[in-house]
């Protein structure tokens, strides 16, 4: 029975990296009653990869509302503009605007509504940096396209799965500046996109938000520093009293233990790897990138490009199968 619903966009990724392959295999893994789903990608290369890799699954180049048809027959393929010349673990400046306009156009589809969610392959920032990319990465992309809707967008990125969801309230900034870059403002507007969408879209009627100090033992009173003094506490001061469940700051350390992990619905750290390092440790393969704070859904792998096993057939698919699940799961 075909669905009803509009299918998920899908992103190329890097091409040179394990992107393609895993499409491929999430296609050939894909089950009856699964949402579909199509591939903005350059058919060719496609193709080729799925000869290298010995990979069976047909490409069919359509159109996203052709996908319900097609993908029953093989992995549907909605061509790109740009030309994809890209071999695996090779990375090239030169697939830079193919990479980007697949990123595009899926955000395009969401707004037109051919498509109902957007699901991202594995990009390398500096392959784009060189191509003369401006953001730090996808979700600041990600935001800069949601401004073709009139709902203002304020994008932050969820690392989720089954074990543990993590909010990190700086990203993509050296460790060195995420100190500065905190602020009672940016982890309140944090807290609450997070409170909002987990209401709105994961459906949980009253998130519990557990937010990280900065600090060892979360400053030690002080003694290790006053951030949690002078930023942290007075932002869960605010959220309490809008009616967020928010509690902290607490020692990162303790925090994501199974019994400390079973008080809350998400944590929110205070920098990347606070937060990245133990939800990869609990889900490297099956956790899932989520953006929160968009006027569409996105989801993401949570892994990179993995150049160095690209074309080798060895990759596993799981965690882009699971982006695709949460994807179907979150437009429902």
């Amino acid at each position: 029975m075909l669905h009803d619903k509009p299918p998920l966009a899908m992103t190329m990724g890097d091409p040179a990296g394990i992107g393609p392959e895993l499409s491929l295999l999430a296609w050939r893994e894909r089950r009856r009653g699964d949402a579909p789903f199509f591939l903005l990608a350059a058919p060719a290369h496609l193709a080729a990869i799925a000869r290298r890799t010995g990979i069976d699954a047909p490409i069919i180049e359509t159109e996203p509302s052709q996908t319900a048809g097609a993908i029953e027959r093989g992995l549907p393929v909605v061509p790109l503009e740009n030309p994809v010349e890209a071999e695996p673990g090779r990375p090239d400046a030169c697939n830079g605007e193919a990479i980007i306009e697949s990123i595009a156009r899926a955000v395009s589809a969401a707004r037109s509504g051919e498509a109902r969610a957007v699901v991202t392959n594995p990009i390398a920032k500096a392959v784009l940096y060189a191509a003369g990319f401006r953001f730090p990465g996808h979700t600041e992309y990600l935001g800069d396209l949601a401004k073709a809707w009139e709902e203002p967008a304020f994008p932050v990125m969820m690392i989720w799965s089954e074990a543990l969801a993590v909010v990190p309230v700086t990203i993509h900034i050296p460790l060195s500046e995420a100190p500065k870059a905190l602020s009672v403002d940016l982890i309140v507007k944090t807290a609450r996109m997070v409170d909002r969408d987990l209401r709105a879209r994961f459906g949980l009627a009253q998130p519990r938000l557990a937010l990280a100090g900065l600090n060892p033992h979360a400053g030690e009173g002080g003694a290790m520093g006053r951030e949690e003094i002078t930023i942290i506490a007075p932002a869960i001061e605010q959220l309490r009293a809008e009616g967020v469940d928010a509690v902290g700051p607490l020692p990162a350390d303790t925090m994501f233990h199974a019994k400390a992990r079973a008080r809350y619905d998400v944590a929110l750290t205070m920098y990347h790897d606070q937060g990245l390092i133990p939800v990869k440790t609990l889900a490297f393969d099956d956790g899932v990138n989520v953006t929160l704070g968009l006027p569409f859904v996105r989801t993401s792998p949570d892994h990179g490009t993995a150049f160095d096993i690209a074309g080798k057939g060895v990759a596993n698919p799981a965690s882009l199968i699971a982006a695709l699940k949460l994807a179907d799961r979150l437009t429902r």
